[in-house]
């Protein structure tokens, strides 16, 4: 990726066109989803904050991707609310789902197109084209070291460069929240620790990052907030200190308190010991 200073302000500005909205920039509100007879999310009630990275973690199956796709617009809930910017997503659909930039765990994209038709080819499905976004589709893909490969199909591009090129798509409308589950997959190191400068950047610009990643560590040092997700309900939520006084932990790392609020504790404590048996 480039790192370029203006490239960076021109591409990670979230769009003002007076639109306005709510403070909150996400609300749950009671959300629950259903599939049949199993509920994989129970009433989650929920509020990001405008400006904020905010993570939402929890162990397999714990309903985060679920949740995720709900607030992409992906998925609809079987029960409540999803409101983003104050538009609710069910009655407002268009108007809510254009603040959003959506980076899914597995990046599935169109292969007999290349980068720069993919990236006019989502820029039109929010309405936008011609000379702006074709400027602005050129910084992105400088930024995200893409830039040669812009008239190359898709089908030629590795997983990681498909990864950025999927970020990419994610900011080209501007929008005002950026929805991201896993963003580090198939990222080198190199790219990951630009990815998590460019969240900070976005966010500075006044943008909101709504994440989940199995990352502990990227999550305590990015995050301003993080919910704990377990078994389809919210269990623990707040900052790093809030978290540690909800589980009673000190001075913890975030990877010890999400053993010991989801259980994971006398696990960790069972690997340990085969650990030290092997050993010995």
């Amino acid at each position: 990726m480039s790192t370029d200073g203006q490239t960076e302000a021109a591409v990670l500005t979230p769009r003002q066109d007076g639109r306005g909205g709510a403070d909150e920039m996400l609300e749950l509100r009671g959300v629950v989803k259903r599939y049949g007879r199993f509920t994989a999310v129970k009433s989650i009630d929920l509020e990001v904050h405008r400006g904020e990275i905010f993570g939402f973690l929890g162990p397999n199956g714990a309903g985060k991707t679920t949740t995720i796709r709900m607030v992409a617009g992906v998925l609809r809930p079987s029960d409540g609310k999803v409101l983003i910017g104050g538009d609710d997503l069910a009655s407002h659909p268009e108007r809510a789902k254009a603040r959003v930039g959506y980076i899914p765990d597995r990046p599935f994209l169109y292969e007999k197109l290349s980068g720069g038709e993919f990236l006019r080819f989502v820029a039109g499905l929010w309405g936008h084209e011609g000379d702006v976004i074709e400027a602005r589709l050129d910084r992105l893909l400088e930024l995200f070291q893409l830039a040669p490969w812009k008239d190359e199909l898709v089908e030629s591009y590795s997983h990681g460069m498909r990864q950025k090129l999927l970020i990419s798509s994610a900011l080209i409308h501007q929008p005002e929240i950026i929805v991201v589950d896993e963003p580090l997959v198939g990222l080198d190191p190199r790219s990951a620790r630009l990815l998590k400068d460019l969240f900070r950047t976005f966010v500075a610009n006044g943008g909101t990052i709504f994440l989940s990643t199995h990352t502990l560590e990227v999550a305590e040092a990015l995050c301003d907030r993080i919910a704990i997700l377990n078994e389809g309900e919210i269990i623990a939520l707040g900052t790093m200190d809030e978290l540690r006084a909800q589980a009673h932990a000190g001075g913890a790392h975030l990877e010890e308190i999400f053993l010991k609020v989801t259980g994971g504790e006398a696990m960790a404590d069972v690997i340990e010991s085969l650990r030290a048996a092997i050993g010995g």
